[in-house]
C-alpha cells in the first residue's frame, strides 16, 4: 500500500502543477512511514515539504490554497494527531463550500495513518471515522488494499471536495498485491463485493477486511458460504449493495475496529433496517471495538477484532 500509495502521488504531481503535498515529515523523510519518500527531491521543497507540527495550522493553510486554486494533500502524521486539526475541519473545511454558496471550494485531501495493531503508545491507534462522516461536507474513505489505495486516492485528489484519507497503517507493508503504473481511478462512493455468499454477509473495510475473509475461510469449514462487502468508503456510504447483500443473505454481521457506541457500525444496522428488512431472518450484530480507549501494547490484543470472534458471531447469527 506504501508504495501504491507513493505511486498515486507521483501520477498527479507530474500531471497537475495544482498539487501540492505538505505536512508532518512529508518532505525530507518521506512521512514517518515513507508514503511520500522521494517525492520531494523529484518535485522540488516548493511542492513537497515539511510543516510545522500545528495540525490546525498545516489544515487551515491547506484550506488557504484550496480556495486560492491549489489542490493541496496534507498529511497529519497520525489518526489521534487529527483532533487538533477539528476545528478547522469542522467549521471551515466542511462549510466553505456552502458558506460561500460555491464561490469557493475546498478541493484539498487530509490524509493519516490510521487504526491499531501496532502495539503503538497513546493517541497512535485511533479510529475516528464516524466523528468525520458525520460532518455534511466531508468526504471519508479507508482503502483495504493497494490497488484500492491507488485508485481511491487519485479519485480523492481530483474532486472537488474536501476528502478524508484513512490509511491503515498495519497493512501499509502487510499485503503484496499487483498494481498498475498506469493512472486509474477507483469512484468514492462504491462498495465491493470481494467476495460472494449465500449465507450471510459480512460488512466491513480497511485492515479487517483481511481479518474478515480469516473468519469466512473458518466458516466455510463449518458449512457457511459467507459474502464479504467491503465499504472502501464511509461517507458517502453505498447504501444499495450493502442493502443487495443483505437481501440476498438475510444475515448480515459488521465489523469495525472503532468502538461499538455511535459508530459506523450503528449506521450500517440502520441501513440493514431500512434497506433489507423483511429478508432478514436474524438481528443485524455487530463485531467491533470495545467502549473504551484503545489499551497500549501490553493490552491491545485483547481490545482488538480477531477472526475467531467474527466466527462466534457469525455461527451465532446462523443458528438464531
Amino acid at each position: 500500500m506504501v508504495q501504491a500509495l507513493n505511486n498515486a502521488f507521483d501520477i498527479k504531481l507530474a500531471e497537475d502543477r495544482s498539487i501540492v503535498m505538505f505536512g508532518e515529515d512529508v518532505g525530507v523523510e518521506g512521512g514517518v512511514f515513507r508514503v511520500t519518500e522521494g517525492l520531494q527531491k523529484k518535485y522540488g521543497a516548493d511542492r513537497v515539504f515539511d510543516s510545522p507540527l500545528a495540525e490546525s495550522a498545516i489544515v487551515g493553510t491547506g484550506l488557504g490554497m484550496a480556495m486560492a486554486g491549489l489542490r493541496p494533500v496534507v498529511e497529519l502524521q497520525f489518526d489521534g494527531f487529527t483532533y487538533p486539526a477539528f476545528n478547522q475541519i469542522i467549521s471551515n473545511v466542511s462549510r466553505m463550500n456552502n458558506r460561500t454558496r460555491g464561490l469557493y471550494k475546498a478541493p484539498m485531501v487530509i490524509r493519516f495513518p490510521y487504526g491499531g495493531a501496532i502495539n503503538a503508545i497513546e493517541h497512535h491507534s485511533e479510529s475516528p471515522e464516524s466523528l468525520y462522516a458525520h460532518i455534511p461536507g466531508l468526504k471519508v474513505v479507508v482503502p483495504s488494499t493497494p490497488h484500492d489505495a491507488k485508485g481511491l486516492m487519485i479519485s480523492a485528489i481530483e474532486t472537488d471536495d474536501p476528502v478524508i484519507f484513512m490509511e491503515p497503517k498495519r497493512i501499509y507493508r502487510a499485503i503484496k498485491q499487483e498494481v498498475s503504473d498506469e493512472k486509474f481511478s477507483i469512484p468514492i462512493g462504491k462498495a465491493k463485493v470481494v467476495q460472494e455468499g449465500s449465507d450471510i454477509t459480512i460488512v466491513s473495510f480497511g485492515a479487517l477486511i483481511r481479518e474478515c475473509q480469516k473468519a469466512a475461510e473458518m466458516a466455510k469449514a463449518e458449512g457457511i458460504l459467507v459474502e464479504i462487502v467491503d465499504l472502501r468508503t464511509i461517507y458517502p456510504i453505498d447504501r444499495e449493495t450493502v442493502g443487495a447483500s443483505i437481501r440476498k443473505t438475510g444475515r448480515v454481521l459488521i465489523v469495525a475496529e472503532a468502538p461499538q457506541s455511535f459508530s459506523v457500525g450503528s449506521e450500517l444496522v440502520t441501513i440493514a433496517n431500512e434497506e433489507a428488512f423483511l429478508s432478514l431472518e436474524a438481528p443485524p450484530r455487530r463485531v467491533m471495538g470495545f467502549d473504551t480507549i484503545v489499551p497500549l501494547a501490553q493490552g491491545e490484543k485483547y481490545y482488538l477484532v480477531t477472526p475467531e470472534r467474527i466466527l462466534y458471531e457469525t455461527i451465532s447469527i446462523i443458528n438464531y
